[in-house]
């Protein structure tokens, strides 16, 4: 068992603080905060970061145990929350691509809007790398998008194939051209359909765009085209399309949760855990 006490000095140091200025902000000495640190590397074998006077860094094993921390200080947390019957208070602001919309998504915010009726969550749906943004500008506390080929960054909700989705079985063809329908840039599924079809040279056409999902079925179920999508979220009216030398493999495309790095915000954790723990059975 690794003690949340030295954890949560770990974790405000691998957050960005220094020594001091986390000892302040958890209202302890900064040779308690260094005792901490080093009973913790103690534990688990490892040393977790490497210090100089002039800076702090993560080793690859503190690194890794950032999330571990995360992970069980936030599972202390709610357990203590559950027990103790309080209530969560206060406002998260969520954002997710608009495929996983139409998906298991609104199941997991019903149920967790009715576990939590005094949390103010505020709902955003836009393209991956807008979320990313946002996220990035602090305008969002939680992200679920999906992330761009050889990205490691994100924590990895599940993977899942990208295939050519379209009206029927039979891919549309015009003029020796593959006719697409594509989000517009910068559009992570876009970039991979264009991609693979340049590397196997073969002609292409955008034959309609549209920044929404819905947009986007309501060109392909009209037969003007094929769109990548993901395999188990593809729309109901389209269906993927069979193997065809002219539509070559597009890859695995993940998902992945961006969540606000400063402390342990309730909100923040409640619905990170709800989100994986529907992710595993999906």
């Amino acid at each position: 068992m690794l003690d949340p006490l030295l954890l949560q000095s770990f974790l405000m140091i691998a957050e960005g603080n220094s020594f001091s200025e986390a000892s302040r902000k958890l209202g302890l000495s900064q040779p308690t905060v260094s005792d901490h640190v080093r009973k913790l590397e103690k534990a688990v074998g490892h040393r977790l970061f490497v210090r100089d006077t002039h800076s702090v860094a993560l080793t690859i094993e503190g690194e890794a145990m950032v999330e571990f921390a995360r992970n069980i200080l936030e599972a202390n947390e709610r357990a203590k929350r559950h027990f103790a019957g309080t209530k969560l208070r206060g406002r998260l602001r969520f954002g997710a691509s608009e495929d996983l919309v139409s998906s298991w998504l609104p199941e997991v915010l019903r149920g967790f809007v009715r576990q939590h009726p005094l949390v103010d969550l505020e709902f955003n749906i836009a393209l991956s790398n807008s979320l990313i943004t946002r996220f990035d500008s602090g305008e969002l506390d939680i992200v679920l998008c999906k992330r761009w080929p050889g990205e490691d960054r994100g924590e990895l909700v599940w993977r899942d194939s990208l295939v050519w989705a379209g009206a029927s079985g039979d891919p549309a063809f015009a003029g020796g051209q593959v006719q697409l329908i594509l989000y517009p840039p910068p559009s992570i599924t876009r970039f991979m359909a264009l991609a693979a079809l340049e590397q196997a040279g073969i002609p292409w056409r955008i034959a309609g765009t549209s920044g929404s999902l819905t947009g986007l079925v309501a060109a392909a179920q009209a037969g003007l085209g094929v769109m990548a999508h993901s395999r188990k979220l593809i729309p109901k009216g389209l269906i993927e399309c069979p193997p065809s030398p002219q539509l070559p493999r597009l890859g695995d495309l993940e998902f992945v949760m961006l969540r606000a790095r400063r402390g342990l915000r309730a909100p923040v954790a409640e619905l990170s855990a709800a989100i994986l723990a529907k992710a595993e059975h999906f």
